[in-house]
């Protein structure tokens, strides 16, 4: 395990894209203590205050994946950080926002973002980006619904040890991942919304459906109150607040 700081990048992910990953070796770790231009899921612009939070990206060989379940990955990032929350035994509920979000007491603390490289059936490379707010008390208000670990538990945190402490539940769940375990059932476990009617926009209407699980793709399974059966990747469905 490697950690790489830097004082201030555009974006870690970034970054690494622009990298040979080839050269880099598993479970490198690109800190910036600032993001200028931070991204997160559906391309959003992920905020976060300088020196304040978390924002790293995890280089990964994660070739005994097949390409066809590479969803599995970002399932065990999600769990790495429910593992990591857990410590803090919050008298709140730590979920997963489908597809990797971790919100605490229906507000977001934690955003992640995986993306990979193939070659044949299998996974060559991974970078998963992660942001978690650790430090800042304030946020823009087009921000929605955030906290932090100083909101929940009125402290300060010193970065590098929660850093190595996160990089420790992540290499737990990896090593998991490695020897076969499917982090499936943990998954739904801890997944927003499972099995609890909801109101979502899809296909340009505002159904009532429940969420049933994911495929083995990473789509959300849903059921609507009409009896449709409904099947949804990333753009395709929103939660309606």
């Amino acid at each position: 395990m490697e950690i790489i700081k830097f004082d201030s990048l555009e974006s870690t992910n970034r970054y690494c894209e622009a990298l040979d990953l080839s050269r880099v070796g598993d479970f490198t770790c690109f800190w910036a203590l600032a993001q200028t231009a931070g991204v997160g899921q559906r391309g959003n612009h992920w905020h976060s205050q300088p020196g304040l939070n978390l924002t790293f990206s995890l280089v990964l060989h994660p070739s005994f994946l097949p390409a066809d379940r590479q969803f599995r990955l970002t399932q065990a990032l999600s769990l790495a950080l429910v593992d990591l929350l857990s410590t803090f035994h919050f008298p709140l509920s730590t979920l997963i926002k489908w597809p990797n979000d971790i919100y605490v007491d229906g507000r977001k603390i934690c955003g992640t973002l995986v993306s990979t490289r193939l070659a044949a059936d299998r996974i060559v490379s991974a970078v998963c980006g992660i942001g978690l707010n650790v430090n800042q008390l304030r946020f823009p208000d087009w921000v929605p619904n955030p906290t932090s670990l100083a909101i929940l538990t009125a402290r300060q945190f010193e970065l590098q040890p929660l850093l190595q402490q996160l990089l420790a539940c992540i290499a737990t769940r990896y090593d998991a991942l490695r020897s076969g375990l499917d982090p499936e059932p943990d998954y739904l476990n801890h997944l927003l919304n499972l099995g609890v009617p909801a109101r979502y926009m899809y296909d340009g209407e505002e159904v009532v459906a429940t969420v049933t699980g994911v495929d083995p793709h990473g789509r959300l399974l849903l059921s609507a109150a009409d009896g449709r059966r409904l099947s949804c990747g990333m753009k395709e469905i929103a939660f309606v607040r």
